[in-house]
């Protein structure tokens, strides 16, 4: 197998390690093809730490004749791919183009798998913040964010290459198995686009969940306040007769303490009730 000099020089350079530039490049009669994987981490809770999506790559070099692959990650494995390949002829027989678009076609799937389980965390979140029950959700939701920008940025550079693929006339890619680049191209569509509403779901979802603690607070500081003006009562009555005046008449009349002790408790009680029937307690 021999490669053109430019294209040799970036396998030995790049291949051996994780690439972030350009998904596609070709070299004459080589195409050089770089796939990011991904894949969907378990976890018991998702939390304001938790890793969701775990990426990787997979790099093809494509000739004529032949295909060799470079993998980085371990959910990166193309053992599937060739047991389909050894299970369609028809579809092997159309060489080393038959390879890249199984590695596409495997990829692409992997991340609509992903995508659904991505949908069940944001469904979670979504409930969990309009639940009658106070919980921490805005970091979960930052995090659930950041999992997705990263799925978004491994998705979103395969679109350029996969419509080149399924349209542009590549001498060392097969005229029959374009149209199953399209089919591929099509599903990557379907990836953003899920995406995409993920994203917008959650900030709409981390808009509720601001709005909803600025009105807890609120609750709050109102039900502070009403407590604080009931308080205030009894507070004021003691504090003038703590005053030790010489001329208070009712201090030495026999019903002087329990007719205070009524005026404080009458004045709380109508305090109290207008504030729970405004919805202050």
């Amino acid at each position: 197998m021999i490669f053109c000099g430019t294209a040799s020089r970036t396998c030995g350079a790049g291949a051996v390690r994780p690439r972030s530039t350009h998904p596609g490049e070709r070299y004459d009669d080589t195409l050089f093809v770089v796939f990011k994987t991904v894949s969907y981490v378990e976890h018991e809770a998702l939390t304001a730490t938790s890793e969701v999506v775990d990426t990787g790559e997979v790099m093809i070099f494509l000739g004529s004749h032949f295909a060799i692959t470079v993998r980085h990650g371990q959910h990166s494995a193309l053992r599937e791919v060739r047991a389909r390949l050894q299970q369609d002829p028809d579809l092997l027989r159309l060489g080393p183009s038959s390879v890249l678009y199984a590695v596409a076609d495997r990829i692409v799937d992997e991340y609509l798998r992903v995508t659904i389980e991505i949908e069940q965390d944001v469904d979670e979140v979504e409930t969990s913040v309009f639940t009658p029950s106070r919980s921490q959700d805005i970091g979960r939701i930052y995090q659930l964010k950041r999992e997705i920008l990263e799925l978004r940025r491994s998705v979103a550079p395969l679109a350029e290459p996969l419509r080149l693929l399924s349209g542009r006339r590549l001498t060392v890619v097969h005229e029959d198995i374009w149209e199953y680049f399209r089919d591929v191209h099509d599903h990557l569509t379907k990836v953003r686009e899920q995406i995409a509403g993920f994203d917008e779901l959650l900030t709409a979802i981390l808009q509720a969940c601001l709005a909803r603690v600025t009105m807890v607070e609120n609750e709050d500081m109102r039900r502070i306040s009403a407590w604080v003006a009931i308080a205030a009562v009894p507070t004021a009555i003691a504090a003038i007769y703590g005053m030790n005046f010489k001329h208070m008449p009712e201090l030495h009349w026999q019903f002087g303490y329990p007719i205070v002790m009524a005026v404080i408790i009458v004045i709380c009680l109508v305090l109290y009730r207008g504030f729970r029937r405004n919805g202050w307690l």
